[in-house]
């Protein structure tokens, strides 16, 4: 790495005219230059492997080859860039391919909705149309929950720290506890059925329920697929919407497409975003169930929700679902990371870490959040580009592109055993906790 004299004058641009705000560049103060896959390099030519994967956007790693060159192919054909809602061959592409690869071998029936570019943007046309349909006010979140930073997303997520960021009350959310939040489970949304059925429950009916199968910034929680169902039911029954969540954890990152297809659930509205356009272009969607779909044209609009260049690279992101080779090397990847998080478990003991997560959507929580820090900042030193997430930073994500080599992934875990190896057995550190 270089020494920090030199690494102070490379960043000293961004320091002086950047916004305080700026929260990642900190906790790795590098200054990038280009990437392949999962591999990156910054402007003195230091390799990193990268298991952050830019907080899920680039599930099919950095400058996918052959996402890449459609794209240039795209750009040297005059194809058109930015179009709002009109109908382009690109889009066409788009949905033919998705529907044909992803939605009809899941026997899905959804609208497709693209929404501004963002999941934040997703998520506040889920809530707004749920509270459309069924002509309610108030969406059940849950514990740990996060689903953006704009006023809607934001109260339904669950930091107190981002609310009190937003300056005014945030209203029109519920919050139960998420599946094991302090030993929760399906008894929890019993409680509030009934609640909702009292007549002096002092709870009105919610117009949806808003979900992540596993929450990515609250720690990599995993919902049980009893729970999932449980919740799944209690909507129907409550004739309110499921919205799942499937910003971060969908698009393979668990390891099917959605999150939520191991629980057997259908919801009737899925945000989407982050890798759904294969190459880190914004884009973002929603599906919706048919009979969902009840907006009046131009309802909700956004000027940016025709990316082409986007629809392009999602293409051929949606058409590796059905190459076997793919298929089967993340499936191989999502077992080497499972089997290497169960080996530090039982290394460094359960009094210490365990394990969290799912896939390529895994982790480790550490029993002092002073560890995950500094095991997070040890590995940026060994040229692992690695975050935490979870209410107090206590877990680190493992979140590699979808298509690192064995190699590479091998490599990347041995620079994060180095890390945990010089933290966890730091005697002074230890004694802390």
């Amino acid at each position: 790495m270089p020494n920090a004299r030199l690494r102070d004058s490379a960043i000293a641009d961004f320091e002086a005219s950047e916004s305080a705000v700026r929260y990642y560049c900190r906790e790795m103060p590098a200054v990038f230059a280009r990437a392949a896959n999962a591999r990156v390099w910054d402007e003195n030519g230091n390799e990193f492997i990268d298991f952050m994967s830019a907080c899920g956007s680039l599930n099919y790693g950095h400058n996918h080859p052959r996402m890449k060159a459609r794209m240039i192919e795209y750009l040297a054909d005059d194809g058109l860039v930015n179009t709002l809602d009109l109908h382009t061959t690109a889009k066409r592409e788009f949905i033919r391919d998705f529907r044909e690869t992803i939605l009809a071998p899941r026997g899905l029936n959804y609208r497709i909705q693209f929404t501004g570019p963002t999941g934040a943007n997703a998520v506040e046309a889920a809530l707004k149309l749920a509270r459309k349909i069924t002509g309610r006010r108030s969406v059940v979140a849950f514990t740990n929950a996060f689903h953006g930073m704009s006023l809607g997303a934001l109260a339904a997520g669950g930091r107190q720290s981002h609310h009190r960021s937003s300056g005014i009350e945030l209203n029109g959310i519920i919050r139960l506890p998420y599946d094991g939040y302090l030993g929760a489970g399906t008894g929890e949304l019993d409680r509030f059925e009934a609640m909702v059925r009292d007549p002096s429950g002092g709870v009105e009916p919610p117009a949806a329920f808003l979900v992540e199968v596993i929450q990515g910034e609250g720690g990599l929680n995993v919902a049980s697929v009893e729970w999932l169902g449980h919740l799944a039911e209690l909507a129907r029954r409550l004739d309110a919407l499921l919205i799942v969540d499937d910003v971060q954890a969908g698009c393979g990152r668990t390891g099917k497409f959605f999150s939520f297809e191991d629980a057997g659930i259908v919801p009737d509205i899925v945000c989407l975003a982050k890798s759904i356009s294969g190459i880190g272009l914004p884009m973002a969607a929603l599906l919706i169930k048919p009979e969902r779909d009840q907006w009046a044209p131009g309802e909700h609009n956004g000027t940016f929700r025709g990316n082409n260049l986007a629809f392009v690279a999602a293409t051929v992101a949606v058409r590796l679902w059905g190459d076997p080779h793919f298929l089967k090397s993340l499936a191989d990847a999502g077992v080497r990371v499972r089997q290497w998080i169960e080996a530090m478990c039982e290394k460094f003991g359960a009094t210490s870490v365990r394990a969290k997560g799912r896939g390529l959507f895994s982790g480790l929580s550490f029993a002092d959040v002073a560890w995950s820090r500094e095991i997070a900042r040890s590995a940026f030193e060994r040229r692992l580009l690695i975050e935490t997430s979870g209410p107090y930073g206590e877990v680190i994500k493992i979140m590699p592109p979808l298509t690192i080599e064995p190699e590479t992934l091998e490599e990347g875990l041995e620079r994060l055993h180095s890390a945990m190896e010089i933290v966890l057995n730091d005697g002074r550190l230890r004694s802390a906790a």
